[in-house]
């Protein structure tokens, strides 16, 4: 069992370096297939006389402008792209688009052709043009994402925290992440719980541990009390423990930027030096 297709998102405009070398190290663990995609939307602010009220006045000279700087960001990525991967992949394929869509949608879609997607978290704020916004993808997109901070260079398997909540989102994200819990040293599961729910939360833990158990891997349980800020307590639980991944589902408002864990803030999950694992 593994990732057979790896999708690996390239930001425009921005390095890419340590993203490539995991989706690297992933495929060679696994003798994946890299698909490579990048998106930009060009202006599309129609050229006027820049006197009807409200419209923004763009030259086709600037138009044509920022779709020659595209193409030549997407074909900087691309070559990125097949220069990190070459040797390291089963195959590679590169998919590129300028689309005046969502960036996001253009993604969504090509989902389906992956097991796993490798994306640096994002959000489209004042450059939509150029930026996916992460939460968005991870809503949207039906498939897991593997997280990477924009500084990781490789990723270490030492040790996987899988943040449990006894929700459809945590179930699916332990599921998919069957192959890199299979390859880690380490699998922690631990559940943050109120004082009065501490006995159920050992009882689910002890059942995610044997069903992981019957995939091959050994896991610890652990539960822990918090009354309110279960993102605070989860986030410590992972620093302490030196975590190099943080599995768990997440859940929220579809468009709306608002990432949910059973209370757990998108902070828990975009760590400096820590990739997360999340399925929604």
């Amino acid at each position: 069992m593994g990732y057979r297709t790896l999708l690996v998102h390239l930001q425009l405009g921005s390095p890419n370096t340590g993203l490539l070398n995991i989706a690297g190290e992933l495929a060679q663990r696994y003798q994946s297939k890299v698909i490579g995609i990048a998106a930009g939307r060009p202006l599309d602010f129609g050229v006027t006389d820049g006197f009807a009220a409200g419209i923004v006045y763009i030259s086709g000279e600037a138009i044509q402008e920022d779709r020659d700087e595209m193409d030549r960001e997407i074909a900087v990525a691309e070559a990125d792209f097949r220069a990190a991967l070459a040797g390291r992949a089963e195959a590679i394929e590169w998919r590129s688009s300028v689309t005046y869509e969502v960036l996001s949608d253009c993604l969504v879609r090509q989902a389906r052709s992956a097991d796993l997607i490798l994306s640096n978290v994002s959000t489209a704020g004042f450059e939509p043009m150029r930026r996916v916004d992460t939460g968005d993808l991870v809503m949207r997109s039906g498939r897991p994402v593997l997280i990477v901070p924009r500084k990781q260079q490789s990723l270490s398997l030492d040790h996987i925290l899988v943040a449990w909540k006894d929700t459809r989102e945590a179930r699916r994200a332990v599921a998919d992440a069957l192959p890199l819990l299979k390859k880690a040293a380490q699998v922690t599961v631990h559940e943050v719980a109120r004082d009065d729910d501490l006995d159920s939360a050992r009882a689910h833990v002890e059942d995610v541990k044997a069903w992981l158990a019957r995939h091959g891997i050994g896991a610890v349980g652990s539960v822990s009390a918090c009354a309110s800020d279960d993102a605070a307590r989860l986030d410590s639980i992972a620093a302490e423990a030196k975590a190099d991944v943080v599995v768990a589902g997440i859940y929220g408002h579809n468009r709306m930027r608002e990432w949910v864990f059973g209370g757990v803030t998108r902070d828990l999950l975009l760590r400096e030096h820590r990739c997360a694992l999340v399925s929604h």
